[in-house]
């Protein structure tokens, strides 16, 4: 179980880690139809404010599809970053092909490297490259923050043909990962380790 920071800034040793937020997650059909949490770029968007704002290490994780004909393959539209979160000159873009932001990457070594030990994590999606990459972080034993509102997933068939909403796969998604690989936590909450403010011009998302 993670235990917050106990400095009131940013401290270099914190990481933000931002999964997938690229154009190809807005064509809802290719996806299932349904998404939940519209807010979760904006969320993503105050904790990137904030992390650069202290010049802290921020990694933006870019999936980079095999299939040449998925949305986020490269070369297509749909695998440019979205624009909320867009990375700036100087922060580390790390490409992958799975759904762990470990696997076939050198995310792990550029952590050491930088001595981060603690981890807050956001993206895309949450039951998948989100879940995968918040599993391992714990198990390569980082302090693992992820950050509820600052993810989303779509809707899912089952293997019997039965619907599962989105909301639904994001809680249980978040409810496996609480207290075992992660602290869940909001926007709000995350920056509250820090001593934020909470009306000091990186508010909640409506």
């Amino acid at each position: 179980m993670s235990t917050a920071p106990s400095h009131p800034l940013l401290p270099s040793t914190t990481a933000l880690v931002l999964i997938d937020f690229q154009r190809g997650f807005d064509d809802l059909a290719y996806w299932g139809g349904e998404r939940n949490n519209p807010a979760a770029e904006a969320n993503a968007a105050r904790l990137l404010a904030y992390w650069r704002q202290h010049q802290a290490p921020v990694f933006h994780v870019q999936h980079c599809s095999t299939n040449p004909v998925s949305r986020l393959a490269p070369g297509q539209p749909g695998h440019a970053f979205k624009p909320e979160v867009l990375p700036q000159r100087g922060e580390k873009v790390i490409p992958k092909q799975v759904n762990s932001a470990f696997i076939g990457t050198d995310l792990h070594e550029q952590l050491a490297t930088l001595g981060v030990t603690t981890l807050f994590i956001a993206g895309l999606t949450t039951d998948h490259c989100v879940s995968t990459t918040v599993r391992m972080a714990g198990n390569l034993g980082f302090d693992t923050w992820l950050v509820a509102d600052a993810c989303a997933t779509f809707n899912k068939a089952g293997i019997n043909g039965e619907q599962f909403g989105a909301e639904l796969l994001h809680q249980t998604a978040l409810a496996s990962l609480h207290g075992e690989f992660a602290t869940v936590v909001s926007a709000t909450q995350a920056l509250a380790q820090f001593n934020v403010p909470a009306y000091s011009g990186l508010r909640e998302n409506q």
